[in-house]
């Protein structure tokens, strides 16, 4: 068993992890992602902000808000999907994760991807999206792009759907629509329509 098989056990939560000096003292908690285990849309973020860091919960506060009000008006509830984010610790004064950063978590994300075996992986923002994809994004012009990428061992590959972060509506009321438009899409992919009754998800039908 090696280091990260023993810090990650069921592919979900990580224990004890101090791989990131900076990350472990700027930290109060390691953020796990959320959400059902067998999830049909994991969203990725790229770090926790301090009022993740201070919940212990990926995008609440503004983003959160945004996020969530997105998710119900394409018939998908918070509960129903997976948010993670590509490394699971504060980074000090909410700077970018650095490259060797995100090279410490990688084996987490991975292993939560192939736990959760989601028909969508969405990033929510630049970092993510170039993390996963191993390139270059220009998120802005690419949101609603659909690569593919494969994880570990897993026979077929995942579906990666590039999403601006929801802070950007907030920043630029322009880019509304897009974001609007790529959850959409997300929806799509994994099978649920806006006119679901109720607005409420229906994954488990398809």
């Amino acid at each position: 068993m090696d280091d990260e098989q023993a810090d990650c056990m069921d592919g979900l939560t990580v224990e004890g992890c101090t791989r990131c000096p900076a990350l472990v003292d700027s930290r109060s908690r390691i953020v796990d992602g959320v959400g059902p285990a067998d999830a049909d849309v994991l969203f990725v973020g790229e770090a926790p902000g301090a009022q993740e860091d201070a919940e212990g919960e990926p995008f609440v506060g503004r983003s959160g808000s945004v996020l969530d009000e997105q998710l119900r008006t394409v018939g998908l509830e918070r509960d129903a999907i997976r948010i993670t984010n590509c490394v699971r610790c504060r980074p000090p004064e909410n700077r970018d994760p650095s490259t060797e950063e995100l090279a410490n978590c990688r084996g987490y994300l991975e292993a939560e991807i192939e736990r959760v075996d989601p028909d969508v992986i969405v990033t929510l923002g630049k970092v993510p999206g170039e993390h996963l994809l191993g390139r270059s994004v220009a998120v802005t012009k690419e949101t609603g792009t659909v690569e593919e990428i494969r994880v570990g061992e897993a026979a077929t590959p995942y579906r990666v759907l590039l999403c601006l972060h929801p802070a950007a509506t907030l920043y630029d009321r322009s880019q509304e629509s897009a974001f609007a438009e790529t959850i959409r899409e997300a929806a799509a992919l994994a099978g649920v329509s806006p006119s679901d009754e109720g607005g409420q998800s229906r994954l488990g039908e398809y």
